[in-house]
């Protein structure tokens, strides 16, 4: 072990085995340090803060300080961060709140470049690159092998996916897909722009897995599903319906059906959050089931739709006869000849189209 006499170390804190500490740091008396750990030269680790194996922190990086969040109290919480990850330059990150959990975990292997930011109780996995003051808000969780560009901002409560890339000056306000490339597009606007094909290649994935979760982007996020008339949502739930699927299409399937039945703007955290505030009004729903009946000979065609008003799911069905029938009307969950017809999904609802033949 060596500490530099400079720095000042307290008494208490627990540092392992072959620990260098350089000078002017500061280490508080509910610190933890792993065996092999360096701090550069005025490195901060306060706190309840725990490191694990071979961490290094670079100068002016700051580790375990109050959280910024104006509901703390100074309620035990604690930051706990694994093996053999890097802390660069001014690097800040925050410990839990009492209303988050209590804790911000930090995995391994991770890269935390220039001014990066991780605020209260968010939970980042291991493998993951942040570039340049990336700043994450409270409640941010990151799964494993992410790459994120620099001077990127993610709103509180995101689930950002595992092996997904984000590009540099995207604002991410809304959960990422995991191993897609999301990047900014016009205005505030983010777009799943591809599949990470480089960084899953670089991990091991398979070109059949690479190729099998193309497959499912094409179906998701091109410009011609967008364009096809059909919800995401019913677009992803088709592809679940098809069996096999491949196990990491499914993942990234179920990743977003979760977001979308049971999130709120975008994001399946807010649901969960603690606070008091507005709760009733955040119910965990499932989509509403519309079934089609068809009496006759005929078919009708589905477009998704949002009533933003209404806070409701729409559907717009068109009555198609064929040869030889005329549409006679709807019947069911209401009674209409308008034609085409658009119905709210505040409920389940069971509508039939009625075609009556020209002959009789």
């Amino acid at each position: 072990m060596s500490i530099h006499p400079t720095s000042v170390v307290s008494p208490q804190a627990r540092i392992g085995s072959d620990v260098e500490i350089g000078p002017m740091c500061f280490v508080g008396p509910n610190v933890t340090l792993g065996d092999g750990c360096k701090l550069h030269h005025h490195a901060a680790v306060e706190g309840n803060t725990t490191l694990g194996r071979r961490c290094e922190v670079f100068p002016q990086a700051v580790l375990g300080m109050p959280p910024q969040d104006i509901k703390f109290g100074g309620e035990k919480t604690t930051l706990e961060i694994g093996d053999r990850n890097v802390f660069r330059e001014m690097v800040t990150a925050h410990p839990g709140t009492a209303n988050g959990g209590g804790v911000t975990r930090i995995g391994s292997g991770n890269l935390l470049l220039v001014g990066v930011h991780i605020a209260h109780d968010c939970h980042l996995g291991d493998n993951c690159v942040i570039a340049n003051y990336a700043q994450f808000a409270g409640h941010v969780h990151v799964e494993d092998n992410v790459n994120m560009g620099g001077h990127c901002a993610v709103h509180h409560f995101v689930t950002v996916g595992k092996h997904s890339f984000i590009g540099g000056m995207t604002r991410v306000s809304s959960d990422v897909p995991p191993f897609m490339v999301v990047v900014a597009a016009r205005g505030s606007r983010t777009e799943v722009r591809m599949v990470n094909g480089v960084g899953l290649q670089r991990s091991g994935y398979s070109h059949e897995d690479i190729g099998s979760l193309k497959e499912v982007y094409m179906k998701l996020f091109s410009r011609r599903a967008r364009l096809s008339g059909t919800g995401i949502r019913e677009r992803v739930q088709a592809i679940l319906d098809t069996k096999p699927l491949n196990p990491h299409a499914e993942y990234l399937c179920e990743f977003l059906m979760r977001s979308f039945a049971h999130g709120r703007h975008g994001r399946y955290l807010e649901s969960l959050r603690a606070d008091p505030v507005h709760r009733a009004s955040w119910r965990l729903q499932r989509p509403r089931a519309l079934t089609v009946n068809i009496v006759g000979q005929g078919s009708v065609e589905r477009v998704a739709g949002r009533d933003a008003a209404a806070n409701v799911d729409t559907m717009t069905l068109t009555a198609n006869p064929e040869q030889g029938w005329t549409f006679g009307g709807w019947n069911g969950s209401l009674t209409s000849a308008t034609n085409p017809l658009t119905i709210l999904l505040d409920a389940d609802k069971t509508v039939t189209a009625t075609f009556v033949s020209n002959n009789k």
